[in-house]
Parts: C-alpha cells; sequence; structure tokens
C-alpha cells in the first residue's frame, strides 16, 4: 500500500501530513499528486469527501518551497465557489504548510477590503480567492496576475452552476500561458469540457470511480408524502423531519438539512428551535461572520443541526455527519450527489432521507437517471391528524350565525295548525287612523305590552332608529 512518503512530498510537508493524522493518501491524492509535482496539468474527477483539497494543496507547497513573493503579485492562484470553501481551502493550506515560510491570502465577500489590500501589499504565495472578490481587487488595480505559477480551479462545476463560468475564462486569460492548471470537478458537463480543451494544456486526467456516482457507505431513504393541498407540503414536511429525527434517536448525532429556498432554511430552523432543538440557519443572505460562527459550532459539536441551502453543499469539510436530510428535492440532479456526499466520508456510514411529495416527480427521475439507481423508498413515520379520515366526506357541521337579515330570509316559515281560525286582517284605514307616537314611546311601549306594529325580522332588541316613521317626520316637518 503506498503512503505519503512515496509521493516525493517535501520533508516538511510529510511532517505536517503525519501531525494531521493522516497516514495513506486517497484514490484522487494518489492519482493527482505525482503528475502534478512534476509541473504537469491536471484534470481531477471525483466527487465530494474523497480528499481533492489536498490533491492540489500538498504539492503546490511543495513546489513553491523556493522562490519568494512579491507585492501584489502572488505567486500561485486558487479559485473556490463559495467563501466558506475558499476558507477551508485556507485552514487546510495552514494545516499542511507548518514548518514552511509560505505566505497565504483569502479574498472573499463579507470582509474589508483595506485588509486584504495589506496582505497583498506585502507579497503573499499562495492568494485563495472567490472569483467575484478576485475580479475586484483586479479592476482597483490592487492585484496583478501576471507572476501565478500554479493556479487551481476547485469545484468547477459547482463554479457552472452559480454562473461563474464567464468569470473563470477572464481570470484564466490574466495569468500567464505557461501557468501549470490544476482543474477539479465532482462532474463533467459538456461546459466544463470545454473550458478544460480550451485552458489546459495536455493534462493528466484522474477520474475516480463512476462519473455522477453515490458512495457505497451511505444509505439513502425516500420519504414519499402526497398532502391534501399543496400549500400544505411544506408545512408536512416538517412534521416528518421532526418524526424521523425523534425516531432516530440516539442514532442521529447530527444532521445538514438541505432546501432549496433561503427562505425554507429560515423557516425550517425557527421550527427546530421551537421543537426544541439545536438548530441554526447558514445561507447566502447572512453575514460572514455569523456563518463561520455556525459552521464553527457545528464542527465542534456544540450544534446539532444544521439548516442550509446549497451554499454548504460542496467540498465543506465538516468530518462525522451522521444525517442528511434532502428536506427539498434539489432540482439539479448533481446537487443530490453533492449534498449527500457531505454524510459517508473516509469511509464511515451515513444516512440520507429524501422527502418528496408528487410535484418532484420529474427531479427525482432526474437523479435516478443520473446515479443510474433507484432510491430505495422508506416508511413515512408521520401521519397527518385525521388519517386515512381525512380522504372522507366531512361530518356535517352546525350552520355559522349570520346577519339578522340572511338568519330571517333562511329560516323556514311556521305552518300554522289546520283547525286553526284564520287570523283576521287589518284594514288600511285603521292603521292610518292610530294615534301617532314618538319613536321612544313606541319602543317603551311595546315592552310594556303595547300590540303597536313591529318591525319583523330583527329579534326583540331593535334599536329605536329603525322603528322611526319617516312619515310622521314629514307630518312635522
Amino acid at each position: 500500500m503506498t503512503s505519503f512518503s512515496d509521493l516525493n512530498l517535501d520533508p516538511k510537508v510529510l511532517k505536517a501530513i503525519e501531525a494531521a493524522g493522516y497516514t495513506t493518501p486517497t484514490p484522487i491524492q494518489l492519482g493527482a499528486i505525482p503528475p502534478a509535482l512534476q509541473g504537469r496539468d491536471v484534470l481531477g474527477i471525483a466527487q465530494t469527501g474523497t480528499g481533492k483539497t489536498a490533491s492540489f494543496t500538498l504539492p503546490m507547497i511543495t513546489l513553491l518551497g523556493k522562490g519568494r513573493a512579491r507585492a501584489r503579485m502572488p505567486r500561485s492562484l486558487v479559485l473556490a465557489p463559495t467563501r466558506e470553501l475558499a476558507a477551508q481551502v485556507a485552514e487546510n493550506f495552514d494545516t499542511y504548510a507548518k514548518g514552511s515560510r509560505l505566505k497565504k491570502a483569502l479574498l472573499i465577500g463579507g470582509v474589508s477590503f483595506k485588509e486584504q489590500d495589506q496582505l497583498i501589499d506585502r507579497g503573499v504565495d499562495v492568494l485563495i480567492a472567490t472569483p467575484g472578490r478576485l475580479i475586484d481587487h483586479f479592476e482597483r488595480g490592487k492585484l496583478l496576475l501576471t507572476g501565478v505559477e500554479i493556479m487551481v480551479v476547485d469545484e468547477a462545476d459547482r463554479m457552472l452552476d452559480m454562473g461563474f463560468i464567464p468569470d473563470i475564462e477572464r481570470i484564466f486569460e490574466m495569468t500567464p500561458f505557461t501557468r501549470q492548471t490544476l482543474f477539479f470537478s465532482a462532474t463533467m458537463a459538456p461546459e466544463i469540457e470545454r473550458i478544460t480543451n480550451k485552458f489546459l494544456s495536455n493534462p493528466e486526467k484522474i477520474e475516480v470511480e463512476r462519473q455522477n456516482s453515490t458512495s457505497a457507505t451511505i444509505t439513502q431513504i425516500l420519504i414519499e408524502h402526497e398532502p391534501k393541498r399543496k400549500d400544505m407540503a411544506a408545512k408536512d414536511k416538517r412534521e416528518i423531519l421532526r418524526a424521523i429525527i425523534e425516531r432516530d434517536g440516539a442514532d442521529l448525532r447530527n444532521a445538514i438539512i438541505f432546501c432549496n429556498r433561503k427562505t425554507e432554511v429560515d423557516t425550517v430552523a425557527k421550527f427546530l428551535k421551537t421543537n426544541g432543538y439545536n438548530a441554526e440557519p447558514i445561507h447566502g443572505d447572512l453575514d460572514q461572520s455569523q456563518r463561520t460562527r455556525t459552521l464553527d459550532g457545528f464542527r465542534d459539536g456544540s450544534l446539532r443541526f444544521l439548516v442550509a441551502s446549497d451554499v454548504a453543499a460542496r467540498g465543506l469539510d465538516i468530518p462525522n455527519v451522521s444525517h442528511i436530510f434532502n428536506f427539498d428535492v434539489p432540482s439539479h440532479a448533481e446537487d443530490y450527489v453533492h449534498r449527500i456526499g457531505r454524510t459517508g466520508r473516509a469511509g464511515k456510514l451515513g444516512i440520507a432521507y429524501t422527502l418528496s411529495t408528487p410535484s418532484d416527480a420529474k427531479y427525482l427521475d432526474a437523479i435516478r437517471h443520473l446515479v443510474k439507481a433507484e432510491i430505495p423508498t422508506g416508511e413515512n413515520p408521520w401521519t397527518a391528524p385525521g388519517g386515512k379520515a381525512e380522504t372522507q366526506e366531512p361530518a356535517a357541521e352546525e350552520p355559522r350565525r349570520t346577519s339578522s337579515r340572511t338568519r330571517s330570509r333562511s329560516k323556514p316559515k311556521a305552518e300554522a295548525p289546520k283547525d286553526a281560525p284564520e287570523a283576521p286582517r287589518e284594514e288600511p284605514a285603521a292603521q292610518s287612523e292610530a294615534p301617532a307616537a314618538r319613536p321612544n314611546d313606541r319602543s317603551r311601549g311595546r315592552r310594556n305590552g303595547d300590540s303597536g306594529p313591529r318591525v319583523v325580522g330583527l329579534g326583540d332588541h331593535v334599536p329605536s332608529f329603525i322603528e322611526m316613521s319617516f312619515e310622521e317626520r314629514r307630518s312635522e316637518g
């Protein structure tokens, strides 16, 4: 079995690897490190969690051991799609570069330009950046890329999904033609293949496992649910999520819960916290310092549930994640592979649940086509209130109280007994001869037993202004 000591790495790098607790390289590391040390371009295709970050940081540190950084002219460049992934690459660099004199700078959004400019002005050997922030510094005249010797593109397919490909092409054109390029991706879309054919020179291609495959260490479970109404789907899925958490109990040590929309991320996190679970959201709209604190809490175990958008799906090195929940079925099939790849890492076992409704059928078909396998269906642990009875006709309810006019019209008239004598009709003249009464007097008189004319249909308590006679008002005028 090959060890890191067989890969011609710098002795200081080998010492740092040993201190980190690693002894045996992963397949992607074993395939990518030797040609990278020879100065060749590398095209690495491997799913998340296979050690791609060390595949380029270890040879970079060895190759950059000789030389000196110059102000505003980094010697190497690492491009990452998200702030979190860029920060993680920086952490790995710090781990493996112990004992060396190499300097690094991290250029990401949410951090002051002034602090980043100061680092660049002092000169850095390794510049780790997201494409947008890198171009911002370049356009402000604070950065030159003509001294780049090694350029790394990490999670290239995620760059494609986020619309960064035009920026990547522009950055490639800013760097020298003689640079060495290390290009890594989990999948190989046609657009990615076009980029590699254009900017890589006779690369060494390393493809670990079948493209677009899922790890055998992950147990995949599909939970199907058909809500009574479409607008009830999200609410029902939150209850299903809680039921699974309660059912799995202590086996569910921690979990990442993926949602398609940022608003849903916040809603699910709030729901879990309301029900007594330790959960926090993470997505692109949150402040960078808050995102960093949340990730740190999840890594050290003080946070049990991380509710995330796809910003956390790629490349984040979060060890020992026992469960993954696809609260929403991803609209891009490739995201399914990256999401569930957050568990079952480094040979450990993991469980990935996917909650689906009938409207997710086309997305599930795309996932099955991509991974070339069925997702086993599991038992839904939650039943909607009433169970099957909800599909039956609802029981008749008592009519709601309505206005007096509606009640008087809908109320059936009581039929008089057949033997009862017919009530005598009053002549109009008799009504006109009756003495006029003031409205308040008429109302008061009826309460005292007066049999004066009544307003029909308004009950016993009739406001006096309704009983006023407009005829007598005109005669008084």
